[in-house]
Protein backbone atom coordinates (compact mmCIF):
# COMPACT_ATOMS: atom_id res chain seq x y z
CA UNK A 1 0.00 0.00 0.00
CA UNK A 2 1.15 2.82 -0.87
CA UNK A 3 1.63 6.71 1.15
CA UNK A 4 0.36 8.85 -1.43
CA UNK A 5 -2.76 8.97 -3.65
CA UNK A 6 -3.14 10.92 -6.72
CA UNK A 7 -5.64 14.37 -6.31
CA UNK A 8 -6.57 16.31 -9.73
CA UNK A 9 -8.91 18.96 -10.33
CA UNK A 10 -10.46 20.03 -13.44
CA UNK A 11 -12.08 23.46 -14.22
CA UNK A 12 -14.29 24.57 -17.05
CA UNK A 13 -15.54 27.89 -17.67
CA UNK A 14 -19.69 27.51 -18.41
CA UNK A 15 -21.01 29.40 -21.37
CA UNK A 16 -24.19 30.00 -19.47
CA UNK A 17 -25.41 29.29 -16.03
CA UNK A 18 -25.84 25.57 -14.78
CA UNK A 19 -29.49 25.62 -14.84
CA UNK A 20 -29.28 27.20 -18.12
CA UNK A 21 -31.29 24.88 -21.33
CA UNK A 22 -27.82 24.97 -23.06
CA UNK A 23 -26.24 23.11 -19.98
CA UNK A 24 -29.12 20.14 -19.42
CA UNK A 25 -27.37 17.79 -21.17
CA UNK A 26 -24.35 18.28 -19.16
CA UNK A 27 -26.34 18.25 -16.11
CA UNK A 28 -28.14 14.96 -16.94
CA UNK A 29 -24.27 13.40 -17.76
CA UNK A 30 -23.36 14.36 -13.81
CA UNK A 31 -25.38 11.40 -12.09
CA UNK A 32 -23.78 8.38 -14.91
CA UNK A 33 -20.44 9.71 -14.90
CA UNK A 34 -19.93 10.46 -11.04
CA UNK A 35 -21.52 7.21 -10.47
CA UNK A 36 -18.90 5.85 -13.25
CA UNK A 37 -16.15 7.42 -10.99
CA UNK A 38 -17.45 6.06 -7.72
CA UNK A 39 -17.18 2.40 -9.08
CA UNK A 40 -13.95 2.84 -11.24
CA UNK A 41 -11.34 0.52 -9.68
CA UNK A 42 -8.53 2.81 -7.95
CA UNK A 43 -11.11 6.08 -7.12
CA UNK A 44 -10.63 7.28 -3.72
CA UNK A 45 -13.05 10.51 -3.68
CA UNK A 46 -14.60 13.19 -4.87
CA UNK A 47 -15.46 16.56 -3.74
CA UNK A 48 -19.57 16.58 -3.46
CA UNK A 49 -22.22 18.41 -1.81
CA UNK A 50 -24.87 16.87 0.02
CA UNK A 51 -26.51 15.93 -3.49
CA UNK A 52 -23.78 14.59 -4.96
CA UNK A 53 -22.54 16.36 -7.32
CA UNK A 54 -19.91 19.63 -6.98
CA UNK A 55 -21.66 22.25 -9.09
CA UNK A 56 -22.05 24.55 -5.95
CA UNK A 57 -18.10 24.80 -5.30
CA UNK A 58 -16.12 27.76 -6.44
CA UNK A 59 -12.45 28.38 -7.37
CA UNK A 60 -10.38 31.46 -7.89
CA UNK A 61 -13.68 33.37 -6.83
CA UNK A 62 -15.51 32.75 -10.52
CA UNK A 63 -19.36 32.14 -10.39
CA UNK A 64 -18.49 30.96 -13.91
CA UNK A 65 -15.83 28.14 -12.86
CA UNK A 66 -16.93 24.67 -12.10
CA UNK A 67 -14.77 22.53 -10.45
CA UNK A 68 -14.27 18.44 -10.70
CA UNK A 69 -11.57 17.75 -7.65
CA UNK A 70 -10.71 13.82 -6.61
CA UNK A 71 -8.53 11.76 -5.35
CA UNK A 72 -6.91 7.82 -7.46
CA UNK A 73 -4.68 5.59 -6.18
CA UNK A 74 -2.09 6.60 -8.88
CA UNK A 75 -2.51 7.92 -12.43
CA UNK A 76 -2.89 4.56 -14.35
CA UNK A 77 -6.62 4.46 -12.51
CA UNK A 78 -7.08 8.10 -13.61
CA UNK A 79 -6.40 7.40 -17.01
CA UNK A 80 -8.66 3.77 -17.82
CA UNK A 81 -11.69 6.65 -15.96
CA UNK A 82 -11.10 9.37 -18.25
CA UNK A 83 -10.72 6.61 -21.12
CA UNK A 84 -13.77 4.93 -20.19
CA UNK A 85 -16.00 5.28 -23.14
CA UNK A 86 -19.19 6.78 -21.18
CA UNK A 87 -17.07 9.51 -19.65
CA UNK A 88 -15.12 10.31 -23.20
CA UNK A 89 -18.81 10.39 -24.98
CA UNK A 90 -19.49 13.39 -22.51
CA UNK A 91 -15.93 15.25 -23.09
CA UNK A 92 -16.60 15.34 -26.77
CA UNK A 93 -19.63 17.38 -26.20
CA UNK A 94 -17.54 20.18 -23.68
CA UNK A 95 -17.23 22.92 -26.27
CA UNK A 96 -21.09 23.15 -26.06
CA UNK A 97 -21.09 23.72 -22.86
CA UNK A 98 -17.28 25.27 -21.79
CA UNK A 99 -15.55 27.90 -23.23
CA UNK A 100 -12.46 26.70 -24.88
CA UNK A 101 -9.10 27.34 -22.03
CA UNK A 102 -6.66 29.78 -22.56
CA UNK A 103 -4.66 29.16 -19.60
CA UNK A 104 -4.14 25.56 -17.84
CA UNK A 105 -7.49 24.06 -16.31
CA UNK A 106 -6.27 20.55 -14.98
CA UNK A 107 -3.73 19.65 -12.88
CA UNK A 108 -2.24 16.61 -10.50
CA UNK A 109 -0.06 16.36 -7.42
CA UNK A 110 0.33 13.80 -4.80
CA UNK A 111 -1.44 13.88 -1.43
CA UNK A 112 -0.46 11.36 1.57
CA UNK A 113 -3.24 8.79 1.58
CA UNK A 114 -6.14 9.94 3.64
CA UNK A 115 -6.18 13.12 2.59
CA UNK A 116 -8.80 14.99 1.26
CA UNK A 117 -7.74 18.45 -0.55
CA UNK A 118 -9.47 21.27 -1.08
CA UNK A 119 -10.91 23.68 -3.62
CA UNK A 120 -8.36 26.66 -2.51
CA UNK A 121 -5.52 23.73 -2.55
CA UNK A 122 -6.76 22.77 -6.10
CA UNK A 123 -6.27 26.81 -6.86
CA UNK A 124 -2.81 27.02 -5.60
CA UNK A 125 -1.96 23.63 -7.55
CA UNK A 126 -3.44 25.00 -10.72
CA UNK A 127 -1.80 28.54 -10.07
CA UNK A 128 1.66 27.08 -9.74
CA UNK A 129 1.44 25.02 -12.54
CA UNK A 130 0.19 27.89 -14.66
CA UNK A 131 3.61 30.11 -13.42
CA UNK A 132 6.11 27.70 -13.49
CA UNK A 133 4.84 24.23 -15.61
CA UNK A 134 4.98 20.94 -14.54
CA UNK A 135 6.60 20.07 -11.56
CA UNK A 136 6.91 17.19 -8.66
CA UNK A 137 4.07 19.79 -6.78
CA UNK A 138 1.93 20.33 -9.85
CA UNK A 139 1.90 18.18 -13.13
CA UNK A 140 -0.17 16.94 -16.31
CA UNK A 141 -0.72 13.23 -17.22
CA UNK A 142 1.65 14.12 -20.39
CA UNK A 143 4.03 15.06 -17.63
CA UNK A 144 3.79 13.25 -14.54
CA UNK A 145 5.77 12.71 -11.41
CA UNK A 146 6.04 9.99 -9.31
CA UNK A 147 4.99 10.08 -5.93
CA UNK A 148 7.47 11.09 -2.74
CA UNK A 149 9.70 8.24 -1.61
CA UNK A 150 9.68 9.50 2.04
Amino acid sequence: MTSYELAQVNISRMLEPIDSPLLADFVAALGPVNALADEADGFVWRLKEEGGYATGFRIFDDEWLLVNLSVWRDPKALDAFVLHPEHRAVMRRRREWFSRPVEAMTVLWWVPAGHRPTPQEAEQRLTLLRAQGPTAEAFTMRQAYEPPTA
